[in-house]
């Protein structure tokens, strides 16, 4: 390339002679002239020279006294279509400029150099969920010995990760929740302390052969019941499968999520939050010892969207630790024979919310939801407090047909179904005694990943503001 660009171009005090030594040499019919500064200040063709040297015949002439110094060119971050163009359209070799007027670039219709391939990164973000029913039957003591089943939906509240690699093999992590960096020199240097552990044992387990910058954020408040470090663990996988070259499956992302939390940090859990996360969209799971199967539910639009009118959620303003909730749930089930009763039922009443669903009976389901949250709170005694029990009462008191604490119980948000004229008395009540309400949108998608361009620099500043504009001058030959 650099060899190409001296051919290219002469200094303006040059002669015919030299001109002419240069055109052979590029080969392109044009020669670009530059100043002292090596900026190009105009250009001559063969047909320039030709003319001059039959009104003259001589080879000291200086090529400044007859230099086209209004030029057809393009600047260097001009649209690629642009140049195209200007080649269809107006001449047969486009010079591309920098802004110091300093050439980078020579396009003719047959050597069109491709853009140098620039830095990239990955952006990913994975939904929270809703569980509608079978919370429980998904941990694995439970569904060893026998199957369990869940029914759960994604929902427009995500987990939001970035990355980019780094050429110096160090490792910055930052979370936007917890307001807290981790750096390191390497993977080997990712200590467990209590400081967003979750995201290092990921990237222990991922192990990248790279250094690199990773951004975490949430649209929902730590132990929220929504699944959220699911979501945060699928989100991060997501931005690193974006940079392999055997991507992996939606399957394996849920399992190395599940495999990073509950299996190397030994915190206490169900597997339906790492798959709803990958996967997305209104899903029947099934657990078994043997395999985990995730079946999405085809649910008319009109049912979906009345799902959506018929949900409220309620924050309680306190979240939770789902994962002491969980080993005491572990405890009492193993223990306790209602409590495996209660398990049982669990299961039997998703199998009836999954047929009134996909009839589309709905507000059979609301009616089903106040049962499960009274077989819920059988499975542990913290699932429940005086302070849920109250908030639980006053919704009831106020339009809503049933209710449950989402995510393990203890804190975090509550989800109640509301029927048809009832929904604004309920979110109205709730309001009053000091709570937040939100509606629910649902996500059919799932983990989203993609990588792009790393933006140029000097085009955020707003250097090169016009830099999609050419001289247009005469029509140079070749």
């Amino acid at each position: 390339m650099k060899d190409k660009l001296a051919d290219a171009t002469i200094a303006e005090t040059a002669t015919i002679e030299e001109a002419f030594r240069r055109l052979n040499d590029n080969e392109l019919g044009i020669v670009f002239a530059t100043d002292g500064t090596g900026r190009v200040v105009g250009c001559v063709t063969d047909g320039d020279i030709r003319r001059q040297l039959l009104a003259r015949n001589d080879l000291s002439t200086p090529i400044a006294g007859f230099l086209n110094r209004d030029f057809v060119h393009a600047l260097d971050d001009a649209p690629r279509e642009h140049i195209l163009k200007l080649l269809d359209h107006r001449v047969h070799v486009v010079p591309v400029l920098d802004h110091a007027g300093h050439l980078v670039q020579v396009c003719t219709r047959n050597e069109f150099f491709i853009q140098r391939e620039a830095e990239v990164f990955a952006r990913a973000r994975a939904p929270a969920r809703i569980s509608f029913s079978g919370g429980g039957t998904d941990l694995t003591h439970h569904f060893f010995e026998q199957s369990g089943s869940v029914i759960s939906a994604t929902i427009m509240k995500y987990a939001h990760a970035s990355l980019r690699r780094r050429g110096d093999g160090r490792i910055r992590i930052y979370s936007h929740d917890f307001g807290k960096t981790v750096e390191a020199a390497g993977v080997a240097e990712l200590h467990f302390n209590g400081e967003l552990d979750l995201v290092k044992s990921l990237i222990r387990l991922i192990a990248p052969s790279y250094g690199f910058d990773l951004e975490i954020a949430t649209d929902f408040p730590v132990g929220s019941g929504l699944g959220g470090s699911a979501s945060v663990a699928v989100a991060v996988l997501g931005c690193f499968n974006e940079f392999r070259a055997d991507p992996w499956s939606r399957h394996q992302i849920a399992e190395m999520a599940f495999q990073a939390e509950r299996i190397i940090l030994k915190i206490a859990g169900g597997w339906q939050d790492q798959y709803a996360a990958a996967f997305g969209g209104f899903n029947f799971m099934e657990f078994s010892a043997s395999d985990n199967l995730i079946i999405p539910l085809r649910l008319e639009q009109k049912v979906l969207r009345e799902m959506e009118a018929s949900m409220v959620l309620c924050y309680t303003g306190k979240g939770h630790d789902s994962g002491d909730i969980h080993t005491d749930q572990k405890r009492h089930m193993q223990a306790s024979p209602a409590a495996k009763e209660a398990t049982t039922r669990q299961k039997e009443m998703t199998l009836e919310v999954k047929r009134l669903l996909l009839r589309g009976e709905i507000y059979g389901y609301g009616r089903l939801l106040h049962e499960s949250w009274s077989v819920k709170r059988q499975l542990s005694s913290l699932i429940s407090n005086d302070e849920i029990d109250r908030i639980y009462d006053l919704a009831m008191a106020n339009g809503a047909q049933g209710g449950k604490i989402l995510g393990a119980g203890g804190g975090g948000y509550f989800m109640f179904f509301v029927p048809p004229f009832e929904r604004y008395r309920l979110c109205s009540a709730l309001q009053k005694a000091g709570l937040g309400t939100e509606s629910v949108f649902l996500d059919e998608s799932g983990l989203i990943s993609w990588k792009m361009r790393m933006p140029d620099q000097k085009n955020l500043s707003g250097a090169a503001s016009g830099s999609h504009q050419t001289v247009a001058g005469r029509k140079t030959k070749s």
